[in-house]
């Protein structure tokens, strides 16, 4: 696949032009204005005038959403005070002018630690206002298929939204692979096993659990595809996270727990699920892959 139409390969710019109509994209604070984080360079840091992130609105076939994109190839993508305060302009203004719906684009390590408690504060407030906007009516869809994954506090912030679509490459949990590993050991989990990483934390593994609701090709066209279906399958839809979700949620993993708790290898889970011939199941293409998950998968 060229890196013209492989979402993972692609940088945060090129994403937004693909993915929505063409010119669409109006970015707010681009890297004209220099906007960047007061911390990295009192540490002789490498900056970025747009701070790792690129936030605005743009149209998908005609419908005007807001819409960022963090930038993977900056520091991995992770969250400082200003590229956390950029996604909550952004949130917030979604709500003042009452959009269509928000689109992130997230490529995250999670947070900056060169910025430690500015990172974790920001990251707070990019939940607290991303469910502001879903209490404001306005839908949050999550778009993750960036070679850095979503995880930390942008992991998070993702199972917040209304929607998470992923391909088979991208990655989505709350610790990395090295982080787990330097925690707690190699042999609770060996972060040089990208095989068992991508069982672990990739697309197909989280749409099995339930974990994201659409999983696609790594493509920027099958992206905008999915994000144009689920925009349309939003649409009159309720936004806000009621407690009934909440509840909803809650037993999902509490059966997730009593299933499978005790197993070691996501494939040990996929047998447990009945998925016939459960180890092919990283070799399957997306379509074969959808059609024996959609019957085995939580919450379907």
């Amino acid at each position: 696949m060229s890196r013209s139409s492989s979402y993972q390969e692609a940088n945060a710019r090129e994403r937004l032009q693909q993915l929505f109509d063409p010119d669409s994209f109006e970015e707010f604070l681009p890297p004209s204005e220099r906007v960047v984080s007061p911390h990295l360079g009192q540490l002789n840091a490498p900056v970025a005038f747009d701070d790792g992130v690129a936030v605005g609105r743009a149209k998908l076939d005609g419908v005007s959403v807001y819409t960022a994109a963090q930038e993977g190839g900056f520091m991995g993508g992770a969250v400082g005070e200003v590229h956390g305060a950029k996604l909550v302009g952004l949130l917030r203004r979604a709500v003042r002018d009452h959009v269509a719906a928000v689109v992130l684009l997230v490529e995250s390590g999670g947070v900056r630690l060169h910025e430690a408690n500015a990172g974790l504060i920001a990251v707070s407030e990019v939940m607290r206002a991303l469910l502001d906007t879903r209490a404001a009516g306005i839908p949050v869809i999550v778009l993750v298929g960036g070679s850095n994954g979503a995880f930390g506090g942008m992991g998070i912030v993702s199972r917040c939204a209304n929607v998470v679509v992923m391909s088979e490459e991208g990655r989505l949990a709350m610790s990395g692979p090295e982080v787990i590993e330097t925690a707690s050991g190699v042999e609770e989990f060996d972060s040089r096993d990208r095989a068992l990483v991508w069982r672990t934390s990739g697309g197909k593994h989280r749409y099995l659990m339930g974990d994201c609701q659409r999983i696609v090709a790594d493509d920027i066209a099958a992206f905008r595809a999915a994000t144009r279906d689920t925009l349309a399958a939003l649409t009159g839809a309720p936004a806000e996270l009621t407690l009934e979700a909440l509840e909803a949620e809650q037993q999902m993993l509490d059966e997730r727990i009593t299933r499978f708790g005790s197993l070691i290898d996501p494939a040990d889970i996929w047998t447990a699920m009945q998925i016939p011939d459960a180890a092919n199941v990283p070799m399957l293409d997306v379509d074969s892959f959808i059609a024996v998950a959609d019957q085995h998968r939580m919450g379907a």
